[in-house]
């Protein structure tokens, strides 16, 4: 069960992907007009007419994903979020990441390309955790904690909803890591956790 996250609480910014890649998978999986409407659901139509070229609120993330979960029946909303995290890596692998460092990782061993992947998730955590606080333990597996998540913020849910975030995950360690990389999301707060945690195992 969803229930309306707290508009205008939270002043942090993030990265305009969250926005940008969810509106084209959005679009993708549930059309044009499907789109519209949740847009309108979330009062977000300014992004229907232009995408935004700059961080964004973190509010609009929260009130986009809430309004995702609100107007598609489970599967369908946590299919799209997982597509908009997958679209949201392949951008950072495209404009992000230097082509060079990209070589170089590839050529790692996974043992020593991680850590140099979560030390860059690390660096950059302001871009798309927003007011949220990212943690990364050392140790196996390779677990990435985010406390105050903007994803599921103002959320009530019987299972994990960041797919978003584990997508995203699994997009950059499979293109930098190795292709067996898989990231699930083994707790959420949306479920009542302290911070939504996303493991990493290959």
């Amino acid at each position: 069960m969803s229930v309306p996250a707290a508009v205008g609480a939270h002043s942090a910014r993030i990265g305009p992907n969250a926005i940008i890649q969810t509106l084209a998978a959005l679009r993708e999986r549930v059309g044009v007009a499907v789109t519209e409407d949740l847009l309108r659901a979330a009062g977000l139509s300014r992004y229907d007419a232009e995408a935004p070229s700059a961080m964004v609120p973190e509010d609009d993330v929260s009130e986009l994903f809430h309004a995702l979960r609100c107007r598609l029946d489970e599967s369908e909303a946590a299919a799209c979020a997982r597509l908009a995290g997958y679209k949201t890596a392949e951008y950072v692998l495209a404009h992000r990441i230097p082509r060079p460092a990209q070589f170089v990782l590839r050529l790692l061993p996974p043992r020593l390309a991680a850590p140099v992947l979560l030390a860059s998730i690390s660096k950059h955590t302001w871009t798309f955790a927003g007011s949220g606080s990212v943690s990364i333990p050392r140790g196996a597996p390779v677990r990435i904690a985010i406390a105050g998540c903007p994803v599921c913020r103002g959320t009530q849910a019987a299972a994990p909803t960041c797919g978003y975030y584990a997508s995203s995950f699994e997009g950059l360690f499979r293109a930098l890591v190795t292709s067996r990389a898989r990231v699930a999301e083994i707790a959420c707060q949306a479920t009542g956790a302290q911070s939504c945690v996303f493991e990493v195992r290959w």
